[in-house]
């Protein structure tokens, strides 16, 4: 599912600044390099099914490179390899996956509605409590079992629930408008799958999602090979 792939390549780097900032709950006093935690959630992945097959170890063979599992904070042994529910453990933490956190959604079209009904967010701990729209056929209705909710509604809901990160599908002309209700609400860190480059102040974390930059990668790499 794209929805997926953009989630895994794209918003690594986002999620793991935005929860060390938030939380700095992680024993590390460094912040990961971002190669490393776009790897982390493959390695995650492949320990999960080692450990539902039974496994107890995991062989460094299994990533691609050893310094990442350095970085977990879990030591190895000869021959045995590293633990295999302490290594899930430390890359979950290391993710920020570990500590559940609430999101809200602004713009319910097409991309916000399919991230609505992401089921993969529940495996990283995220959770989209409230979803805002502007058009009066959208507001009200509920979507994925998600209240669409009016725009004015959001500067209350996000300070009551002490909601901190926001999630932006608006169209382009909506962006900065949008993204600067959500910092006045007290949002920090926003997800933005717009086009536009925000303007935000000091403090605020964006992670720009650009599919067109995606598809142009994509595609150069299709035509190279022909």
């Amino acid at each position: 599912m794209s929805i997926a792939i953009f989630y895994y390549l794209i918003g690594r780097r986002l999620w793991y600044t935005f929860r060390m900032n938030e939380k700095n709950q992680l024993a590390r006093p460094f912040a990961l390099p971002l190669p490393t935690i776009r790897r982390y959630p493959v390695y995650l992945r492949c320990i999960n099914e080692m450990i539902a097959a039974g496994e107890t170890h995991i062989s460094s063979a299994v990533v691609l490179a050893r310094k990442d599992l350095a970085m977990a904070g879990v030591p190895g042994k000869p021959r045995r390899g590293y633990p295999a529910r302490e290594l899930q453990a430390a890359i979950t933490a290391a993710l920020g996956w570990d500590n559940s956190t609430d999101a809200v959604l602004v713009g319910v079209g097409s991309l916000g509605n399919a991230l609505l009904g992401y089921r993969g967010f529940e495996e990283q701990s995220l959770s989209i409590a409230a979803a805002f729209d502007a058009s009066p056929e959208i507001v009200g209705k509920t979507i994925h079992g998600v209240k669409v909710r009016p725009m004015g509604d959001l500067p209350r809901l996000v300070k009551r629930l002490n909601i901190r990160l926001g999630i932006l599908t608006v169209p382009n002309a909506a962006g900065q408008p949008c993204a600067d209700k959500l910092v006045a609400a007290g949002i920090r860190g926003i997800w933005n799958f717009t086009s536009v480059r925000l303007s935000v102040p000091d403090g605020v974390i964006v992670q720009n999602v650009d599919l067109a930059q995606s598809l142009a990668v994509l595609s150069h790499a299709i035509s190279a090979k022909r």
